[in-house]
């Protein structure tokens, strides 16, 4: 009977072990998603695309697509960030603001931009916190919108200046969509929002680790899940069990777009999934089998149309 008592205890302290162990790294792994310069130096050493519309591309509007601009300093809580403001070709149909997303580039919007600039939009391609462009963060870390939503804030002042401002459009890749959702539950001028447009977002750190631990086949992913995130507050300085803004964008009452892809193996699509079947407010959304970001290079006839029809419910 003690021998069957011990190897009982012994299993359970190695199943112990092996669930904590695991879920330390995860929680590692996890924090140092948000350290700056890690994913910008692996990112950095891909061959940078010739295709404007690329992700990774790297180039001024002109240089790109041939687009005048005009640089625009915003005053943010850290200090000066430079924007690059690109706009209408003719009679203004609304006005944009664009945020990539985490090591990310305001370059990635080109996309974006070149539906927006066809259809008559000005458009602000920001930068924030940790961009080259903008100051750093004392802490060296992202904030997964918890920190960087004031950024966006001196974008909104800029190109909204009052309450008589046309409305905008902010169109958030990835974190920039938790960096949206921040700013949209706390910024006093997120009244001067009305539509938003979402592409793979993250709108719950939990769920990240969550998606995480789900890849592989590791054992009980979900118990090493729920230990990396009670880690997770002694790994990182930021409370970043406030990083959830899913109800924030249910509540939005704007037009909004989503596109996310089932192969995203950075972002969860669930979350997006959810958030588009829990609004009652007019959605557009678009699911593919890309992975992160890729739903426009995935098919871009299907991603133009939903962001056409998109628009067209914001269009005066």
């Amino acid at each position: 009977m003690r021998i069957v008592v011990f190897l009982v205890v012994l299993g359970l302290v190695a199943l112990l072990g092996y669930v904590g162990i695991t879920g330390y790294f995860l929680a590692h792994a996890a924090a140092g998603l948000l350290k700056v310069g890690p994913v910008a130096a692996v990112l950095a050493t891909a061959e940078p695309p010739g295709d404007p519309q690329a992700l990774g591309y790297r180039g001024d509007p002109m240089q790109a697509l041939s687009l005048p601009f005009s640089t625009v300093d915003l005053e943010t809580p850290l200090g000066t960030a430079e924007a690059w403001l690109v706009p209408a070709a003719g009679p203004e149909t609304g006005r944009a603001i664009y945020v990539h997303g985490i090591a990310g580039a305001r370059e990635d919007g080109y996309r974006i931009l070149s539906l927006l600039h066809e259809a008559g939009w000005s458009v602000l391609l920001m930068t924030y916190r940790n961009d080259i462009d903008a100051p750093a963060s004392p802490d060296g870390s992202y904030g997964f919108g918890l920190s960087e939503w004031p950024d966006l804030q001196a974008a909104v002042a800029q190109m909204a200046p009052d309450e008589s401002s046309p409305g905008l459009l902010v169109v958030a890749d990835s974190m920039g969509g938790a960096i949206l959702g921040q700013f949209l539950g706390q910024s006093p001028l997120a009244g001067r929002v009305r539509a938003v447009a979402l592409d793979s977002p993250a709108l719950s750190f939990a769920a990240v680790v969550d998606h995480l631990a789900a890849q592989g086949d590791k054992p009980l992913r979900s118990v090493i899940a729920w230990t990396a995130r009670q880690i997770l507050p002694f790994q990182s300085h930021l409370p970043l069990a406030q990083a959830e803004v899913g109800a924030t964008f249910q509540a939005f009452a704007g037009p909004m777009f989503i596109a996310h892809g089932t192969g995203d193996r950075i972002v969860p699509v669930g979350p997006s999934q959810a958030l588009a079947a829990a609004r009652s407010a007019p959605t557009v959304s678009l699911w593919t089998e890309s992975g992160h970001l890729g739903s426009y290079a995935g098919d871009p006839a299907a991603y133009r149309a939903a962001f056409t029809d998109f628009l067209k419910r914001i269009t005066p």
